[in-house]
C-alpha cells in the first residue's frame, strides 16, 4: 500500500510513518515545516517528503491519504484554502482517513493494546511501560510522543502481541472530532490523571471527562483499567460506568508506594511486591511508575521484575534532560530541557527538582525557571492565574512573552521581582545570564523548540565565565 501523509512531521504522524514503513508500505508525506530532526529521521527510512500542501500532490495517486489534525478547511486572508491538497482530495473523491484510524486498522488490529492516557505524564509513562515489557521479554511494539532514551526511536512494530501507545485526548482530525484514543481499542488502559487542558477544543473539564469515558467504554470486560485513585475527575469518569477490571494506584488504591521518590517499595493490597531505585525525582514519576507496574502486571510481567526494570529506565528526551553544565566561580551552572507546559506540569517538575536538591543537602542551590506559554491552552491565557502557583518552587522565573495577547505582567505580578519578562529569546538569555550564579539550576520549559534557548544559554554562560 502507498500512503501519503498530510502533516507528516508531527510527533504522532512521524511515528505512524515509521511504523508504516517498517510494515512494508510505501510512505510519502508533506508538511509546512519539513526540517530536522524529524525530516532527517523520515528520509533515513526512505520516506519522500514534500514541503507544503500543494494540490498537485494529488497526482501521486496513493492508495490512501492519511490526514493529520494539523489540516483544516481554513482559508487565508485572500480567500484561498490554507490546505489546497485537502480541497483537491475532497473534490476528487479520493480515499482519505485519519492517522488514528489508519493506525487502528493497519497496526493495532489483533494486538494487545496498552494505552496510556492523562493530562500529564503520558509520554514518560508510555516509555516506562514499553521498557518494562521489553525487559520482561515481551518485545512490545510502541508509539510514543517523544524519544525514549532506552530505545532511541519513538515507534516500532515489535515482535510480541503487546503494543504500547500514548493515548492522546486531542481531537482526531477536522472530520472526526473524537479524541484520538477512542480509535485504539485497548485491553489495558491507564488513566493517569485528568485536568482541564486543550481550551481550543474543549469547553470545560466535563467535556474532557466525557471523552475519557468514551475510552473506558471501549475496554473489554476481560481488560483492565489502571486508574489514579487520587483524581476526583477520574472517579467521576468511572461513575458514568465501568465494565472492566479496575486497578487503582496511589493513596486509596491497591497499588501504592512507600519510601522516597527515588527509592521506594511497591505495595499491592499492603504487601511489598517490588522495589524501585532510580535516578528520577518527584511524586509524579513515582505515580507514573505505579501505573506502569500495574499495567505490565496485566500482560504477565511480575511486579518485582517490573520494578527492577524501572531501575535502569533512562527517561525520555526533554524530560528534565541535562543539556549542559558551565563551570563558573568555583561552582557550576546546570541547564535542563523539559517539556512541561501546563501549570500543573510546571509545578510538578520544579517541585521534583527542589525536593531532589534538598534531599541531596543542596538547599542553598537555586532553581531558575525559563518558560514560554506556547501550548494552545496557554496562548489563550485561560490558565494565566495559575502561573505564580506553578512557579512557586523556582527562586527566579523568566517568561518568554512573544505571541501572547494577554497581560503576562499582571498574571506574574504576585511574584514581584522573582519574575522577569522578555519578548524575544535573546533578551531572555541576557536576563538569565545576568542573574545566574554558581550552583544554579536553569530549567527551560516549553512544548516547542523555544528558539534554541538551551544552546544560546550555554554559549552565553560560557562567554560570561571566560570574561
Amino acid at each position: 500500500m502507498h500512503i501519503h501523509i498530510l502533516g507528516i512531521c508531527g510527533t504522532f504522524m512521524g511515528g505512524l510513518a515509521a511504523l508504516a514503513r517498517e510494515a512494508g508500505h510505501r510512505v510519502t508525506g508533506c508538511d509546512a515545516g519539513v526540517y530536522p530532526p524529524m525530516s532527517d529521521q523520515l528520509r533515513a527510512l526512505g520516506i519522500d517528503l514534500i514541503e507544503g500542501f500543494s494540490a498537485d500532490q494529488l497526482a501521486l495517486a496513493p492508495d490512501m491519504f492519511v490526514v493529520g489534525n494539523v489540516v483544516s478547511r481554513a482559508r487565508l486572508p485572500d480567500g484561498s484554502p490554507k490546505f489546497p491538497l485537502m480541497e483537491a482530495i475532497l473534490d476528487a473523491g479520493a480515499l482519505y482517513t485519519s492517522g488514528p484510524q489508519w493506525l487502528a486498522e493497519h497496526v493495532l488490529l489483533g494486538r494487545h493494546v496498552l494505552a496510556v492516557a492523562g493530562t500529564h505524564g503520558k509520554t514518560t509513562t508510555t516509555s516506562m511501560l514499553a521498557w518494562v515489557l521489553e525487559k520482561g521479554g515481551k518485545a512490545p511494539g510502541f508509539l510514543v510522543g517523544g524519544v525514549p532514551l532506552d530505545f532511541g526511536v519513538s515507534a516500532r512494530l515489535g515482535e510480541g502481541p503487546a503494543f504500547v501507545i500514548e493515548a492522546d485526548e486531542y481531537d482526531t482530525a477536522f472530520f472526526d472530532k473524537r479524541s484520538k484514543f477512542v480509535h485504539y481499542r485497548p485491553r489495558t488502559a491507564v488513566l493517569n490523571n485528568l485536568e482541564f487542558d486543550h481550551a481550543d477544543i474543549f469547553d470545560d473539564l466535563a467535556a474532557i471527562e466525557r471523552q475519557f469515558h468514551h475510552l473506558v467504554r471501549t475496554v473489554p470486560g476481560t481488560g483492565r483499567l489502571v486508574v489514579n485513585a487520587t483524581e476526583e475527575s477520574l472517579q467521576r469518569v468511572l461513575a458514568q460506568g465501568c465494565w472492566s477490571e479496575l486497578a487503582r494506584f496511589g493513596v486509596g488504591g491497591e497499588w501504592q508506594a512507600r519510601g522516597s521518590h527515588d527509592a521506594f517499595d511497591v505495595l499491592r493490597h499492603g504487601e511489598v511486591v517490588g522495589r524501585v531505585e532510580w535516578e528520577l525525582s518527584g511524586l509524579h514519576n513515582q505515580m507514573n511508575a505505579l501505573a506502569a507496574i500495574a499495567a505490565a502486571d496485566h500482560v504477565g510481567v511480575p511486579p518485582a521484575e517490573a520494578a527492577r526494570a524501572l531501575g535502569s529506565f533512562r527517561n525520555v528526551r526533554r524530560r528534565m534532560e541535562l543539556r549542559g553544565t558551565v563551570a563558573r566561580g568555583g561552582g557550576a551552572i546546570t541547564v535542563y530541557d523539559d517539556f512541561a507546559h501546563h501549570p500543573t506540569a510546571i509545578r510538578t517538575t520544579l517541585d521534583g527538582l527542589r525536593k531532589k536538591l534538598d534531599a541531596a543537602g543542596k538547599k542553598s542551590e537555586r532553581i531558575l525557571a525559563a518558560f514560554e506559554p506556547r501550548s494552545n491552552t496557554m496562548k489563550l491565557g485561560v490558565m494565566a492565574a495559575q502561573l505564580p502557583w506553578s512557579l512557586a518552587s523556582a527562586d527566579l522565573s523568566f517568561c518568554h512573552t512573544a505571541g501572547l495577547d494577554w497581560d503576562v505582567a499582571a498574571a506574574l505580578a504576585p511574584m514581584g521581582d522573582r519574575a522577569q519578562l522578555a519578548g524575544a529569546v535573546e533578551p531572555l538569555v541576557k536576563q538569565i545570564v545576568a542573574a545566574a550564579r554558581p550552583g544554579d539550576h536553569i530549567v527551560c520549559m516549553s512544548n516547542g523548540g523555544f528558539g534554541g534557548v538551551h544552546d544560546k544559554l550555554l554559549a552565553a554562560l560560557r562567554t560570561a565565565a571566560a570574561s
